[in-house]
């Protein structure tokens, strides 16, 4: 079972989608939920390579702490709106056997408050990132890269269906990165009412097969089935077949080839980003 789910915030409009995911998996599994905040720095708010008197400086720090002050007392108020709508419990001493939420705020970078709070994480919730105005990237990023657990990409609009995780998809290609995914999502398909392994493509050199990824889930009292498909572009493909069968969710692993070069290039992992609209549980 999930035991405490991660979501960090900031104010770019997708608090009510990522903590909507976060309490639908929550519900499911009793989980407790940290909503954790970046603090905007004062001087971060300041004018860029604008030279100022010393009193013009004083002045705008002040202001700029204030609208810190401001930021953070709206999303609070947010948060709390939120918490009631979603029906969970606000809660600093959780006890496992009822989902809560807690609401923690850091100064600094969204990538420092993710990795810090990720690695003790089950399970991290982001937005899916908008290349298009650069917003959502490093947290997704760091999510991956630098807490080594699984993250939760929720679509940008749209209610979060209750049951998003009831069917859920398993892509498979006997990749290091696939077998951290599922490895990783184990407690998801254990909770799942059905599981199904997409494999497509080309196979990893001696990678283990999804007939083998069926008898490891059947271990684990976990009952499987695989559905193969051929495509020329798997990364798009695996959200095809994904909707095809009525999943509505995907885990997948992350980025074999590197961050980088996939979003210069292209690459599967990049395309599942880009075009993703269900939710994506994403491993590297």
């Amino acid at each position: 079972m999930l035991s405490k789910i991660l979501v960090p915030v900031r104010g770019d409009g997708m608090v009510e989608t990522v903590l909507g995911h976060a309490a639908a998996l929550g519900k499911r599994h009793n989980a407790h939920i940290v909503v954790a905040h970046c603090r905007a720095q004062a001087e971060d708010l300041m004018p860029y390579g604008t030279p100022l008197p010393s009193f013009a400086r004083k002045t705008m720090l002040k202001q700029a702490h204030e609208l810190a002050n401001q930021q953070e007392q709206d999303l609070r108020e947010e948060l709390h709106g939120l918490a009631s709508k979603l029906d969970l419990k606000e809660s600093d001493d959780p006890h496992g056997n009822s989902t809560t939420v807690t609401f923690v705020e850091e100064t600094g970078r969204m990538a420092d408050v993710i990795k810090h709070h990720g690695r003790l994480a089950d399970l991290i919730v982001v937005a899916k990132p908008n290349r298009d105005s650069n917003v959502g990237t490093n947290s997704l990023k760091s999510g991956l890269f630098r807490t080594g657990r699984p993250v939760l990409m929720c679509p940008a609009h749209g209610a979060t269906p209750d049951a998003f995780c009831a069917r859920i998809a398993v892509a498979w290609n006997g990749s290091l990165e696939a077998s951290r995914a599922v490895a990783l999502t184990l407690d998801l398909a254990a909770t799942a009412e059905s599981v199904i392994i997409l494999s497509g493509g080309k196979d990893a050199p001696h990678g283990a097969t999804a007939e083998e990824l069926v008898e490891y889930y059947r271990l684990r009292g976990i009952t499987s089935e695989i559905h193969r498909f051929e495509a020329r572009n798997p990364g798009v493909a695996l959200l095809e077949k994904t909707a095809e069968i009525g999943a509505g969710l995907l885990v997948m692993g992350a980025y074999s080839i590197s961050h980088e070069r996939e979003t210069l290039f292209g690459g599967n992992t990049q395309a599942v980003v880009d075009n993703a609209e269900i939710p994506v549980v994403l491993a590297h």
